[in-house]
């Protein structure tokens, strides 16, 4: 963790009274700003213009298969650890269309869809969001087949991150180098300094510690009313995010799990964990680096056709379908695609693991299957969890 002279060159400190004018200075500059608000019991990405608009006090309880928010009234701004949306809708929306077809003069005149992207500001990603991004730019932009909607679509993405202060019981961040603080990947990244223990009270003491990790975090933070941090500050972000590491489980090696889950691929326990899992694909769907999609045709009666792009998940028995059926007909085959592909063959397929540690998807996994500890004990390396049930 950085603390020498050039992190306080770098850092900033802006006090929370003055946030909104980060919001003014994303609007100035174009950008529609999504941020966290509750919406229907959880921590979703909405539109925001300020503010007044954040989950004040608003923390969340998360375990496998279970995700409650609780009002603790006080003034943290940024008090949650993880919601079910990520930043991979940005880059790649769950509906998107790829081409439209309108009949002319006889035949057809193919329409591609545009490539240009609107400006989104997303405030409040965490640093396993940004790491997960990270990954996905490997696989959307960096691959051998390049998207360049994907391409335009991040371009035009500004990311405020939050290092995080409270993280839930499913975070695994520390196993993967992921969290819970951030050195590169966002435009900006704060960390929420001394939140008042009670909503509405003393203010003063509570800022943010601000960071620029690109130009145009640069030039948005130098729009900002911000003073000098100090080595209070920095000690401050240090002893926050210690004691975050300390409270996140204990870290596994992703290199040795992955080697023990390639040399378990006929193990008796794939068939145990199919036994409980429901094969819905909430964990692909939730998954910030899940990539998956499937191509429909829509055509109406005037012979106009859109072809859309849109999520899918290994776990559908249709994803690996092929003329003679499909691929992977069981449900242990199909969690075990997924599970290998996510913490083991992704590695040498992109150079990274699949997974960044965020828990989404144990927490939205209906019968609360943990994937970290299944994958543990698959590769000899630990225990399983047995709380999910069907």
């Amino acid at each position: 963790m950085r603390l020498d002279p050039p992190f306080l060159a770098s850092a900033r400190v802006l006090a929370a009274g003055e946030l909104d004018t980060l919001f003014a200075a994303l609007a100035a500059r174009g950008y529609e700003t999504l941020a966290p608000g509750v919406r229907d019991g959880v921590i979703r990405l909405v539109p925001a213009s300020g503010a007044a608009e954040l989950p004040a006090g608003m923390h969340d309880r998360q375990a496998p298969g279970s995700y409650a928010l609780e009002d603790g009234g006080d003034g943290e701004l940024f008090g949650y650890a993880v919601g079910p949306d990520s930043l991979k809708g940005q880059l790649l929306p769950p509906h998107q269309s790829v081409l439209r077809a309108t009949p002319d003069e006889g035949g057809l005149r193919i329409e591609p869809a545009p490539t240009e992207a609107a400006r989104v500001a997303v405030v409040g990603a965490r640093p396993c969001e940004v790491a997960a991004t990270t990954v996905l730019e490997r696989v959307l932009i960096g691959g051998a087949y390049p998207d360049p909607g994907a391409a335009a679509r991040r371009k035009a993405l500004f990311v405020v991150a939050l290092e995080c202060r409270r993280p839930a019981t499913t975070c695994r961040c520390t196993s993967f180098g992921t969290g819970p603080g951030l050195e590169h990947g966002a435009d900006l990244v704060m960390i929420e300094l001394d939140p008042p223990p009670k909503r509405g009270g003393d203010p003063g003491a509570h800022r943010f510690l601000v960071r620029a990790q690109s130009p145009a975090g640069a030039e948005v933070l130098a729009a900002l009313p911000t003073s000098e941090a100090t080595r209070r500050d920095a000690d401050r972000r240090r002893d926050a995010l210690g004691a975050a590491t300390r409270a996140i489980a204990a870290s596994s090696n992703p290199e040795v799990v992955a080697r023990g889950l390639l040399g378990h691929i006929e193990a008796p326990g794939w068939e145990e964990i199919a036994s409980r899992c429901l094969s819905c694909g909430n964990c692909t769907m939730v998954c910030p680096t899940c990539f998956c999609t499937e191509v429909r045709d829509r055509s109406d009666l005037s012979g106009t056709l859109e072809r859309e792009r849109r999520w899918s998940s290994c776990f559908e028995v249709g994803h690996s379908l092929l003329t003679s059926g499909p691929v992977r007909r069981s449900v242990a085959a199909r969690y075990r695609q997924w599970a290998t592909h996510k913490l083991a063959t992704w590695q040498t397929q992109f150079g990274t693991t699949g997974c960044v540690g965020c828990g989404r998807c144990v927490t939205w996994c209906p019968v609360g299957i943990d994937l970290g500890a299944e994958a543990a004990a698959l590769a000899g390396t630990g225990a399983a969890s047995r709380r999910g049930t069907t």
